[in-house]
C-alpha cells in the first residue's frame, strides 16, 4: 500500500482544514515545496496536493506553487479546480503523475469519458462523502448521489484510482472510517485510496490488510501524531 502526505494549498502556503471547514484552516509552511521535500527526505515516493481555491473556484489559482511542488520529483496526484481537458493537460505537462477530476466527474461525464479515454489511469476521481451523499466545488455543495451508485458508475467507466474521503472525519484526527474502506474494497475492484482522519499505524494496517491502494495522512503527520517513516514502513509489511 503507498503512503501519500498530504498539501493542501491555499494563496501558496500548505494548509489544513478542519471537516472541510474554509473557516477552520490552519497554515503550517509557507513553503510547501520545502514540505515536500522534507516528505522526501523521510522516504516518500508519493504526495496528494490540492488546491483547495481551485476547488471552490475552478480555476488553477496556485498553479505555481503546485507546479514547484511537483518539481521535487515525488509520484504526484493532483486535485482542485480540474475542470477541463486543458487543465487535466497542464498539471500532467507540468509533471504530476495523475490527476484528479472531482466535481467535474459529477457534473461533467462527457469530460471524464475523454479523459479518461485519452490518459487511462493517469486519471483519478476523488469521492468526497459528506452525509452519504458525494460533495462537490470544493466540499461546499452536496450532489444528489450516494456513494455506492458513484463508485459503481466510475467502475464501470474504467476509472482505475478512487480517493475516498469521509469529511466528517477530514482533520478530526479521530481515526479513518475503516468500516467505509473496507466495504468499498470488498465489494468494488476499483483501486480505493482512504483519506480523512487516518491517525495511526493501526489504521494503516488495517487499510493495508483491507486492500486499500494507498492512504493520505494530513494533520496527523503536521501535529506529530504519526511518523511519516513509521507510516511508509507499515503501509510496506505483509
Amino acid at each position: 500500500m503507498k503512503i501519500f502526505p498530504a498539501i493542501d494549498i491555499v494563496n501558496g502556503k500548505a494548509v489544513r482544514l478542519t471537516r472541510g471547514d474554509y473557516d477552520r484552516m490552519k497554515i503550517y509552511s509557507d513553503s510547501p515545496a520545502e514540505v515536500a521535500r522534507e516528505f522526501k527526505s523521510k522516504g516518500a515516493e508519493c504526495i496528494h496536493i490540492v488546491d483547495l481555491e481551485g476547488a471552490k473556484s475552478g480555476l488553477t489559482d496556485n498553479f505555481e506553487t503546485v507546479a514547484e511542488i511537483l518539481s521535487v520529483g515525488l509520484f504526484s496526484e493532483v486535485g482542485g479546480g480540474i475542470r477541463s481537458a486543458e487543465t487535466v493537460e497542464k498539471y500532467l505537462g507540468a509533471g504530476a503523475s495523475r490527476v484528479i477530476l472531482g466535481t467535474a466527474a459529477i457534473e461533467d461525464l462527457k469530460l471524464l469519458k475523454l479523459c479518461v479515454k485519452s490518459f487511462g489511469d493517469r486519471i483519478a476521481v476523488g469521492a468526497d462523502v459528506k452525509d452519504g451523499k458525494i460533495a462537490v466545488k470544493g466540499w461546499l455543495e452536496s450532489a444528489d448521489v450516494s456513494l455506492r451508485d458513484f463508485v459503481k458508475s466510475m467502475q464501470d467507466m474504467g476509472v482505475k484510482t478512487l480517493i475516498c474521503t469521509d469529511i466528517s472525519r477530514d482533520g478530526e484526527m479521530r481515526g479513518a472510517n475503516l468500516r467505509l474502506y473496507k466495504e468499498l474494497t470488498t465489494e468494488f475492484k476499483i483501486g480505493i485510496v482512504a483519506s480523512g482522519g487516518v491517525t495511526g499505524l493501526d489504521e494503516i494496517a488495517k487499510l493495508r490488510d483491507c486492500g486499500a491502494e494507498g492512504a493520505i495522512i494530513g494533520k496527523a503527520y503536521y501535529e506529530g501524531l504519526i511518523s511519516l517513516e513509521d507510516a511508509i514502513r507499515c503501509a510496506k509489511m505483509e
